[in-house]
């Protein structure tokens, strides 16, 4: 290929043509003929007179230009031109695309993906088997070497990591590679454990080329509060230029809606990697922030999530009196604030104000009686999910409050009096804490030995009282009771809130035991020893691309494996939920520093810029082609033979070509002869224009894998509009199912119906089965019940383990499309259909069922672009190429079963498909 500039020419030396073309211009001016003067007398007799048909005797200069430029676009076109060559030399053997596939690499992910895609085209030009591996999902063993269109078309199913590659597991992976092999290693531009090793093993097999995008690598640190400000630090991994980035708090606003709460600038000095900012916000607002992130920045290394340890509680503090004459260390709520002013924010005033504001706590301190209206108030604010905290005192036990019958607002009933131990009129000592019982909340916690009781509210005797016991002195007495009050919980502290009746508020057991009933939040992450043999369950994960997603029926955590904090497969970064807190698992740590990945001087390093080669010679002949007609049109119009009516003529034959036909007829009797001529595949339209493209791509992927895989041979699906098109031409009908889609008209109720009825099969897609089970619980099942109402559909039931749609052509357990919901319904099985003895299946008639209804998206597993590539991924990894190939598996045993009815429940299949099944 010879090269000029950007454009290369895959046959130059018909360029030499162009040579010709000043030839070609004399030869041109010679055509028509000059004609040749004579004088001759008798030529004043034709003076005066007119020639319709006139000939020039000479061509015009305008006229030869346009031509040679015709000439010349041929002899160009011809000479394959090709803008953007690629000039490199063709590979050879073995190629591994090796992408890092970390958080760092979301930002570009789109970019990444088309370089990787030029370099399949490439491998595939040259012929080359190439494996492409990612570090966060690597294959078990070796490397799984296709042809480049296979990997081609599992490019869309590729996604990143939100968590970075496990040393271990490519250390061992590398161990085991052998053989001679080339690597494309797309690297994400950090630094990561196991890197350097790995680059020396790929170095040792071939040639390595490194593929790094310029964009600067930027992440968040987690949160920290501390002195009534938001602490944010942002890290960028090389230092360089001074710069700064925007850091966005993000939650949902009282109208439960998520929007952007407040922004703060960070700003990186020159030469530094790290940038501090300081937010302040009210408690309120502050409660509302459910993460930060850098703005701009598309990854989850750039979002941290908020837990408990940043949403301070509001604490309202009410006590039934006021201090002793000013003495601090005798009021009732002197040690409660000490314990909760650093981690809680405290709210004063009377109960009616504080019930207005609705705080997530309020703590009565030796307050017996309550107003009506008061306690009616405090009451419906339990219920709702408030925390009711209540200490004892003189007041509490000289009342009456909780003795004959139970109060609402109180644990348990109480005996009248008290109890004092350990005093000058009591035989008694002062009394210790017993060890607390696994199902206590406070479980766990170390007893100290100085905490000692000296006088207490007793609880009454009752049948729920070891129940709702969870603290007792070592004589068994009730220290702290509590009961369930609708979605909140009322909570008794039999003693006071200060030093008068026991040690225990100056103890640290004191701020422990607040901390377990939720009353304050932890300052700093929990350690090891406090996680070790509990459960979290993950309510919210962060994908690599930094978007909060639903947790949906991942299982819990243990808390040792929580401890570690390091994000992985088995425990994605995001929220998780224990039983009385939740903690936030992020991709960046508190300690975390980014580090740039380096290379070698040897190994060439790219940028992600893709610049494709375009063929130019189809819109060079075809500029040659415009030329020449307008040569033509221009060579009349000199001759004059467009002159007087021929240039009405010529104009109507114009305009009849340009006018749009009414082929209206002509195309109903082509999609007929198309449609009986040949299987087709149909889907109905549902009037979105998104969701009706997926739908003609997936039956057009469908219609490719029956052609591939079995005799059918089906022509390009066709869109059915059910009020004017003719249904009976199609076997199988796939009707995605929206919530908007407007409701068919009773002529096509009767056509739906009479297509039913005569061995037609609909398979309904709500397309809902990541978001709902089957059903009414979503938007899209709600419609489907208003479509199917008027149907003539017969009783369905969940898929049988026996169903011919299991063993039609392959044998299937499961029909996942792009979601795995189990909810797929059939015709019910008639009541007298009877296992055989001996049988794995029972005796069923030769029908079709005639719907089929489900949720799973089918139509987005099997859809492909022109080129045959799949448009959307499907689960992770080779899981989800796992997934995508059941689905089409389960299209194939779909179409095969709408043609050949139940022929797979004849008696002669049952030796070939007890083999297969290994029975």
């Amino acid at each position: 290929m010879w090269t000029l500039g950007p454009i290369g020419f895959t046959a130059p030396l018909l360029l030499w043509s162009l040579v010709a073309l000043p030839a070609l211009w004399l030869i041109l001016r010679a055509v028509p003929p000059a004609p040749i003067r004579r004088r001759f007398p008798g030529v004043a007799l034709l003076l005066g007179l007119t020639d319709d048909d006139t000939q020039t005797d000479r061509t015009p200069w305008w006229l030869l230009l346009l031509r040679m430029l015709a000439v010349a676009a041929l002899i160009v076109g011809f000479a394959g031109p090709v803008l953007n060559p690629d000039a490199r030399e063709p590979g050879r053997g073995p190629l591994l695309v090796f992408i890092d596939g970390t958080w760092a690499d979301a930002r570009d992910w789109a970019r990444r993906m088309d370089r990787v895609g030029a370099a399949l085209d490439e491998a595939a030009r040259d012929g080359r088997p190439v494996a492409v591996v990612q570090a966060t999902d690597l294959p078990e063993v070796g490397l799984p070497f296709q042809a480049a269109e296979a990997w081609a078309a599992r490019l869309a199913g590729l996604d990143p990591a939100p968590w970075a590659p496990d040393p271990q597991r490519l250390t061992d992976w590398a161990a085991g590679l052998d053989g001679g092999f080339d690597t494309f290693w797309m690297s994400g531009g950090m630094e990561y454990a196991g890197r350097q090793d790995l680059l020396a093993t790929f170095a040792a097999s071939g040639d390595v080329r490194v593929f790094e995008s310029a964009r600067p690598l930027v992440a968040l640190r987690p949160a920290e509060f501390a002195d009534g400000a938001i602490t944010l630090t942002a890290l960028r991994a090389r230092a360089g230029a001074g710069t700064q980035v925007t850091l966005a708090a993000t939650g949902r606003d009282p109208a439960g809606v998520e929007r952007v709460l407040a922004r703060v600038p960070a700003t990186f000095e020159v030469g530094a990697t790290t940038a501090e900012a300081a937010l302040v916000l009210p408690p309120e607002l502050r409660n509302r922030i459910s993460r930060f992130a850098v703005e701009g920045v598309r990854a989850a290394g750039a979002v941290t999530l908020t837990d408990d340890s940043l949403k301070r509680r509001e604490v309202a503090l009410i006590a039934g009196r006021d201090n002793r004459e000013g003495l601090e260390l005798l009021s009732p709520l002197h040690y409660l604030e000490k314990a909760l002013a650093p981690t809680a924010d405290l709210v004063e005033g009377p109960l009616s104000d504080v019930i207005l504001a609705n705080p997530d706590v309020i703590v009565l301190a030796d307050v017996a009686t309550l107003a009506p209206a008061e306690a009616g108030d405090l009451q419906a604010w339990v219920e709702e999910g408030g925390l009711l905290l209540r200490f004892a005192g003189a007041r509490l036990a000289a009342s009456d409050v909780s003795r004959a019958e139970e109060d609402a607002l109180m644990p348990v009933r109480l005996r009248a009096g008290g109890r004092t131990v350990g005093g000058a009129m009591s035989w008694g000592e002062p009394k210790r804490l017993r060890p607390f019982a696994e199902t206590s909340p406070f479980f766990g916690l170390p007893v100290p030995d100085d905490v000692r009781v000296t006088a207490q509210v007793m609880a009454q005797p009752d049948p729920a009282l070891a129940e709702r016991s969870i603290a007792a002195l070592t004589d068994g007495t009730p220290l702290v009771t509590r009961k369930r009050l609708g979605k909140g919980q009322v909570v008794l502290f039999h003693v006071t809130a200060n030093a008068e009746w026991s040690t225990l508020p100056l103890s640290g057991l004191f701020v422990q035991m607040l901390e377990r009933l939720a009353v304050s939040t932890r300052p700093a992450r929990p350690a090891a020893a406090e996680l070790e043999g509990t459960t979290w369950v993950p309510e919210a994960v962060l994908d690599a691309f930094g978007t909060v997603r639903e947790a949906g029926t991942l299982p819990g955590v243990a808390g040792e494996t929580l401890a570690d904090a390091r994000p992985g497969p088995g425990l994605p970064p995001g929220l998780y939920a224990g039983e009385d807190r939740r903690l936030a698992l992020n991709v960046i740590g508190p300690e975390t520093a980014l580090a740039p990945a380096t290379w070698p001087a040897r190994i060439p390093v790219e940028g992600l810029s893709v610049a494709r080669e375009t063929l130019l010679k189809g819109w060079l002949l075809a500029g040659a082609l415009a030329l020449l007609a307008a040569d033509i049109l221009a060579s009349l119009w000199l001759s004059g033979r467009l002159r007087g009516a021929r240039p009405g003529a010529v104009a109507a034959l114009l305009l009849a070509l340009a006018l749009p036909v009414d082929a209206q007829a002509q195309t109903d009797d082509s999609m007929a002869l198309r449609a009986t001529s040949e299987v087709v595949l149909a889907h109905v339209v549902t009037g979105d224009a998104q969701v009706d493209r997926i739908a003609q791509a997936g039956l057009r992927g469908l219609s490719q894998k029956l052609f591939q895989r079995t005799s059918i041979e089906p022509a390009a699906p066709i869109s059915v509009d059910l009020e004017t098109d003719e249904l009976s031409f199609f076997p199988f009908l796939y009707w995605p199912v929206t919530a908007t889609q407007p409701l068919p008209s009773s002529e096509a109720y009767a056509k739906l119906n009479r297509y039913l009825r005569t061995g037609g099969m609909i398979l309904f897609d709500t397309r809902d089965a990541n978001v709902a089970e089957f059903g009414g619980s979503s938007p899209e099942g709600r419609r489907l019940q208003q479509l199917a109402r008027p149907l003539d559909i017969p009783p369905l039931e969940p898929v049988p383990d026996d169903h011919v749609l299991t063993r039609t052509f392959y044998l299937l357990q499961d029909f996942p499309g792009r979601h795995n919901g189990r909810d797929v319904w059939v015709e019910a099985a008639p009541p007298d259909a009877a296992r055989a003895e001996g049988m794995p299946f029972r005796d069923l008639n030769d029908g079709v069922t005639p719907v089929v209804l489900g949720g799973n998206d089918w139509a987005a597993a099997w859809a492909v672009d022109d080129r045959g590539a799949a448009m959307f991924p499907v689960g992770r990894g080779y899981a989800g190429e796992r997934q995508r190939e059941i689905a089409v598996r389960f299209g194939v045993n779909l179409i095969m079963h709408v043609l050949t009815g139940n022929y797979k429940s004849d008696q002669v299949h049952v030796p070939a498909l007890l083999d297969r099944l290994g029975q």
